[in-house]
């Protein structure tokens, strides 16, 4: 029996900063005793290549499991690692330090493939009104 495969990517969609995000504008988050944060692997992914990656791509690569897989690892193998990874439910963007503390908007096209905004850009002012797309926001840090 084959279990479900979950996925994180949306559509037409673009998630807004936290209502708590203390941002004002957007900043490459930064590397945590020398080491880079899931939310800087997160960051340089989608800069480098806008468009190009969905969630699911950016959550598994900048995830434990698929930051174990190197560059040998061959497609099966891969394939099963990411297969494991999404038999559970994951944090979606919106749970990324991204939009909750460093100010970037994430925006998915019609093909679930994401770009990222700083708060105070006028794609992120454009994206942000725009009705076609479905408005969320990145989850708050705090409860209340």
């Amino acid at each position: 029996m084959n279990k479900p495969i979950h996925t994180t990517n949306c559509f037409d969609t673009f998630i807004r900063v936290a209502e708590d995000c203390p941002a004002r504008s957007g900043a490459e988050p930064p590397p945590r005793a020398g080491q880079p944060t899931v939310a800087g692997l997160q960051y340089a992914m989608i800069m480098k290549a806008p468009y190009k990656y969905t969630s699911d791509d950016v959550i598994f690569a900048t995830s434990a499991p698929g930051r174990e897989l190197d560059a040998k690892a061959t497609k099966a193998e891969k394939s099963a690692a990411r297969a494991a990874f999404f038999s559970r439910g994951q944090a979606c963007m919106r749970a990324s330090s991204l939009g909750k503390r460093f100010g970037w908007g994430v925006h998915a096209d019609s093909e679930g493939r994401i770009a990222i905004y700083a708060v105070d850009s006028k794609r992120y002012q454009a994206l942000s009104s725009d009705p076609k797309l479905t408005q969320v926001r990145a989850m708050r840090s705090k409860r209340g």
